[in-house]
């Protein structure tokens, strides 16, 4: 699977958010998005998930722009925001049946995807009662009811404790073996380390950066 973001243009008003995204990336790989607080990183992950509409480029996967295919892009490309668009009334195994259908999600939870995640552990919790931990797990979940080979995430770890962001990095090296091709933003080390491929967006462009474990380098670049 080979992906390929041209020319990616993103404003509001009179202010040019993206002005010329440009990567490429193939299945297995996961590429680490960085950049300061307001720089873009999240409005360019919901652009290619299609919850905004860009203002210029093309978003090619295997030759198909996903930007102008949705069918293609609903297909291909999974997305977990910051926020949990869960239905917090309703528990967890009632979430993921307005994904899944009822003999899917039972092999998932016994030994799929939805177990790896440990969703089995708390399927009959409500929503509304989960740590923050759980709500993100079950968000992913969601997303990977179609098995989808690429993997938007903003931020998947922020403000979880250690045992959380272990059990999601632990998911997401899985995926990532298996041949899914992840984008994340990220200011979390442990995220970083995921990475095998790391860019900082500057003033509305991707500026490659090779990323040594110096922290306090990457925070002189962003």
């Amino acid at each position: 699977m080979q992906v390929e973001m041209k020319g990616i243009a993103k404003r509001y008003g009179k202010k040019m958010v993206l002005r010329d995204i440009s990567l490429s990336a193939s299945g297995g790989q996961c590429i680490g998005i960085l950049g300061a607080n307001g720089c873009g990183k999240s409005t360019l992950l919901s652009v290619l998930a299609g919850v905004q509409r860009a203002d210029g480029g093309a978003f090619f996967c295997d030759g198909v722009d996903l930007l102008r295919s949705p069918r293609h892009r609903m297909a291909l490309v999974g997305y977990v925001p910051q926020g949990t668009p869960l239905v917090e009334e309703l528990s967890a195994r009632d979430n993921l049946l307005l994904w899944y259908d009822r003999e899917t999600l039972k092999q998932e939870l016994d030994g799929g995807v939805l177990a790896m995640l440990g969703i089995g552990n708390f399927a009959r919790v409500t929503v509304s009662k989960m740590s923050g931990g759980m709500k993100k797990r079950l968000a992913i979940g969601c997303v990977m009811a179609n098995r989808p080979p690429i993997l938007l995430l903003d931020e998947p770890t922020a403000a979880l404790d250690l045992a959380c962001k272990q059990s999601i990095a632990e998911y997401l090296r899985r995926y990532r073996q298996a041949g899914g091709l992840l984008l994340l933003t990220t200011h979390d080390t442990m995220e970083l380390e995921l990475c095998d491929a790391w860019y900082i967006i500057r003033d509305g462009v991707l500026v490659p950066f090779s990323y040594d474990g110096d922290v306090s380098k990457l925070v002189a670049n962003l």
